[in-house]
């Protein structure tokens, strides 16, 4: 929070533990508010009933409770050469004390301790929602130890450990599934509401339910060092990283607060060469007050802090309030293709033999080249052909394919413009028009085969394009794949802007020429193949970035789930908190630049001027909490408060409309793991 805003100097703490949280009427500069309150209310009543020493005795008294909330740590602040909107008000607390406008005084830190007990509360408890993700992490822990199952501490469990996980219960950090069956909730992380499949092999994350089965999981992260843990303290970090109208507002607020000192100066000394003297100290007072920047200062901040805390509950992580405002302001996406428009789970459709040669041929030699390959289509391969033979001397050809020796031979496989198909060629044709992606085998010089393999787009994507161009939002695909392919997909998808055949360097390239046409490029991949382009479009979102470090440390905006119908969710939500940023700091200049003119002339009273002022400081935070509202996706309910108990989980069937692998198959989360 900037020291222009109130209490310089003070340092809010809002990272304890959950079970520390305070209530509404607990927080202890609300009660001091509360007492200055009733001790004014006790001075008026007194002025009223013309008991003189009653009336100034309760309203000093009030004055000293409200002040106790804001003059120590403006004091402080002082003696750190900092000054502050704090320091606006101490001085004409003091000034009206001397003057003796005892009710002005009472009044002035009456209202504006309540203004500042609101503003410490509402930060702290749009932070302390985020913090209640870490109670996610269950009371204690069943592990198997040397054989011999026990319970310990969550804080006592190590990597390696076997964590035993009965149906219904709380993972209590990320692993490996060692054995055992069962549907696992990520609700509460990814904001995906459909369990997801689970077996050996497949990882599982800290916080996520277990459904029916019981599973025995190796931790592959502590406690303090899961992707729970991670997830907070990225967040916690966004949420004090500053966005260009958070700057805005801080440039105008720091000089402010010393040019404010100046003009009160100036008000008292020039009008008293006119007038009474003691009548524009009075009215440098209330100019003082008037001019305070503290509804600016808080303006964005509280906006900011709310909504990244929001988005993380519904599975999107913003990193901070720059990332937010150009979130808000995207109107190009960009989409890569494999594991973002598509499931991820490309699978061989057809194999396509040369004369004379057997379509296991055609997929051993393939496979033996693909056996060390990241590439995605690479697992498709190695699935449909068993165990794979030796190759030697394998070389990747970046966005063309792979080359190396099968057999004693020298072989190739890889894209139909990198190696002719031949006699094939009307194969290759077929299968791209469908949106298959072809791989061509060659070995010795001669065409083996070719090998279709499709990845299937994902059931929501055309849903997520029609929402996006409902929205205002121009949408394009970019590719490594055949032009072909990806206009088939891009068909499906409704997208009618495709870039095909693409290498990393030139979807950097596409992202670039794209900025500046409309408004703010938005490229969203998987984090690290398209680690160019992310980077340089206005805002990077990493798509399905649950377990996957580099992609919450690098990307602008994380989506922790598979769900693409989170993407126009994030948007909105982004355009609805950049709307209320503009609207507080609109607010708060128009209220200054009201009130300092009447202030100067002598239109509006001390006690005016503060009502006026703190009620739109308790107006900008009450529109600033707003940004922390969740609009649910379509279908779904918004998310309430995070509850710890077991929870049942009715296995999805696919007639059900689960989206989750079929038996043998590896889950998405282990596909991410293992990548």
């Amino acid at each position: 929070m900037s020291d222009a805003c109130c209490g310089p100097g003070d340092d809010h703490d809002e990272a304890g533990p959950p079970e520390a949280r305070q209530r509404f009427w607990q927080v202890p500069e609300i009660r001091l508010a509360g007492i200055a309150g009733i001790l004014l209310a006790g001075g008026l009543a007194a002025g009223r009933l013309d008991w003189r020493p009653g009336e100034v005795g309760l309203l000093l008294a009030a004055a000293a409770a409200g002040g106790w909330t804001f003059v120590p740590g403006t004091l402080r602040a002082l003696a750190q050469r900092r000054v502050g909107v704090g320091t606006l008000m101490t001085i004409a607390l003091v000034g009206a004390l001397v003057l003796g406008q005892f009710a002005e005084a009472a009044m002035l830190a009456f209202l504006f301790s309540i203004s500042e007990a609101l503003e410490d509360y509402s930060l702290a408890r749009t932070r302390r929602g985020l913090r209640a993700l870490l109670a996610l992490v269950p009371d204690e822990v069943r592990v198997v130890r040397g054989g011999r199952e026990s319970t310990i501490a969550p804080a006592d469990l190590r990597i390696g450990d076997r964590m035993l996980i009965r149906a219904g219960e709380r993972i209590a950090s990320d692993g490996i599934v060692l054995s055992g069956r069962s549907a696992v909730d990520t609700s509460a992380i990814t904001g995906e509401s459909v369990p997801v499949e689970t077996g050996p092999g497949a990882g599982v994350y800290a916080g996520a339910i277990n459904g029916t089965g019981v599973l025995t999981v190796e931790a592959t992260a502590t406690v303090d060092g899961n992707s729970l843990a991670k997830v907070v303290r990225v967040v916690e970090d966004a949420q004090r990283r500053k966005g260009d109208r958070q700057r805005l507002a801080d440039r105008i607020a720091r000089p402010l607060v010393p040019a404010v000192m100046v003009l009160a100066v100036l008000v008292a000394g020039l009008g008293a060469l006119v007038g009474d003297p003691v009548t524009w100290l009075e009215r440098a007072l209330v100019v003082l007050v008037a001019a305070a920047p503290c509804a600016m200062a808080i303006s964005v901040p509280v906006t900011v802090i709310a909504a990244v805390g929001a988005a993380s509950r519904f599975g999107v992580l913003v990193k901070g309030g720059a990332a937010l405002e150009t979130l808000g302001a995207v109107r190009v996406v960009a989409l890569d293709k494999t594991g973002t428009l598509t499931r991820n789970r490309p699978v061989v459709t057809e194999v396509v033999p040369a004369d004379g040669v057997t379509g296991d041929s055609v997929l051993e030699v393939a496979a033996a080249l693909e056996a060390r390959s990241e590439h995605p289509l690479a697992a498709a391969i190695l699935a449909a052909a068993g165990p794979p033979a030796a190759a030697e001397s394998v070389v990747t050809v970046p966005g063309a394919g792979l080359e190396g020796i099968v057999g004693g031979t020298p072989a190739r496989l890889g894209n139909p413009t990198w190696i002719s198909a031949g006699p094939l060629g009307d194969a290759v044709s077929r299968l791209e028009e469908s949106g298959t992606t072809v791989a061509v085998v060659e070995r010795g010089g001669t065409v083996l085969g070719v090998v279709g393999i499709r990845d299937e787009l994902r059931p929501e994507a055309a849903e997520v394009v029609t929402e996006l161009r409902a929205a205002g939002v121009e949408v394009a695909m970019l590719t490594g794949d055949n032009a072909r392919t990806a206009a088939a997909l891009a068909a499906q998808a409704g997208i009618g802007q495709v870039h095909a055949g693409l290498k990393p360097t030139d979807k950097a390239g596409l992202v670039r020429s794209m900025q500046g046409r409309r408004g703010a490029v938005a490229m969203v991949g998987d984090g690290v193949n398209d680690a160019p382009a992310l980077a340089t479009a206005d805002v990077g979102i990493a798509m399905g970035a649950m377990g996957s470090d580099v992609a919450i440390e690098t990307a602008d905006v994380a989506l922790m789930g598979t769900d693409l119908r989170h993407l126009p969710q994030a948007l909105r939500h982004a355009r609805r908190a950049r709307g209320i940023m503009l609207q507080n700091i609109g607010l708060s200049a128009a209220i200054v630049l009201t009130l300092v003119p009447l202030a100067a002339f002598g239109v509006l009273s001390l006690a005016t001027v503060v009502f006026v002022h703190e009620l739109a400081e308790v107006f900008v935070i009450g529109n600033g909490v707003r940004a922390g509202r969740l609009r649910p996706l379509r279908g779904e309910t918004a998310p309430g408060p995070v509850a710890i108990q077991r929870v049942p989980i009715r296995m999805e069937s696919e007639e059900d409309g689960c989206a989750c692998c079929a038996p043998g198959e590896e889950s998405a989360a282990g596909q991410l793991r293992r990548s």
